[in-house]
């Protein structure tokens, strides 16, 4: 295994997973005895959430072909001079990159991560980036990005030949209009998409306020009915222990209620045998004065 080949692997796992991963492959490598390549791989950054985005629909075949082809030839048409090809690349651009923007959001949830609304404009700047410069592209087609991507330079304008300044300068005019055309539809589909991203930011933000209001209302009545419950149990446990204690006084008034019927009926016994004592004493008593007459 080589760096290209350890960077592939770890730039197509989810954000989530990539250190743990990137650490445990630098150790295996370590151990294998290729401490330089280890050292290397330690070194690869965990990528944003909108970079992970961008590789995984570079390693989707055919998603980007579309706009990275566009690029090709939108810079073509700079280094020639190809006014005609550089306003029909300029048509297609902004349409293209807001389709691909889209596209990339699905292919994120496909995975199992949507995206926040805030990610589009982080991904479009990393698309046009990719439009533009060639160096930008071929991050992008690599699938490795670490950070979205944005472009700060100035489209450049076609250049004509010294000798012929009239009609160059005609040409160049001619040409910088498509250009600048072009840089106010891009301008215009920017301002559209922060004003489509503050829209969706209001109403997030509005979601959330009300979430929270409600998670305020069942905490409230969370903690009433827990307040609630502790009075009920600590009822509960003192009626418990009066009535464990009442159990424990009617087993012993039920231990004296048994002794007393074993009382009782020892006594009955005794007072029958003295009852027939006493009457066998009469009798004979009776007997004895019968015979002295």
């Amino acid at each position: 295994m080589d760096l290209d080949e350890a960077a592939d692997r770890l730039y197509g796992m989810v954000p989530g997973e990539f250190t743990t991963a990137r650490d445990a492959l630098a150790k295996e490598t370590k151990a294998a005895g290729d401490a330089a390549l280890a050292k290397q791989i330690k070194a690869l950054r965990r990528p944003a959430v909108v970079a992970w985005a961008v590789n995984q629909a570079a390693r989707r075949e055919g998603l980007l072909d579309p706009l990275l082809d566009l690029g090709r030839r939108l810079r073509e048409a700079w280094r020639t001079q190809d006014a005609e090809a550089l306003a029909e690349a300029g048509r297609e651009r902004s349409p293209l990159i807001a389709r691909t923007v889209r596209s990339v959001r699905e292919n994120a949830e496909a995975a199992g991560h949507p995206l926040a609304p805030a990610a589009d404009l982080e991904i479009e700047q990393t698309l046009d980036a990719a439009v533009v410069d060639e160096d930008a592209a071929e991050q992008v087609r690599r699938g490795r990005l670490t950070r979205p991507l944005s472009y700060s330079g100035f489209t450049p304008a076609p250049v004509r030949p010294a000798g012929r300044a009239g009609r160059a300068g005609e040409s160049r005019e001619a040409e910088r209009k498509p250009l600048e055309a072009e840089r106010r539809r891009g301008e215009a589909e920017r301002e559209r998409r922060v004003k489509d991203l503050e829209r969706a930011l209001a109403e997030a933000e509005q979601a959330a306020a009300e979430a929270e209001r409600s998670r305020a209302d069942r905490a409230a009545e969370h903690a009433d009915a827990a307040r609630e419950h502790g009075r009920r149990a600590e009822k509960v446990e003192t009626l418990t222990a009066k009535l464990a204690r009442a159990k424990d006084k009617l087993e012993a008034a039920s231990h004296r209620l048994d002794a007393a019927r074993r009382e009782e009926a020892g006594a009955e016994r005794a007072a029958r045998s003295a009852r027939l004592r006493a009457d066998e004493a009469r009798e004979a008593l009776d007997a004895a004065r019968s015979a002295e007459e």
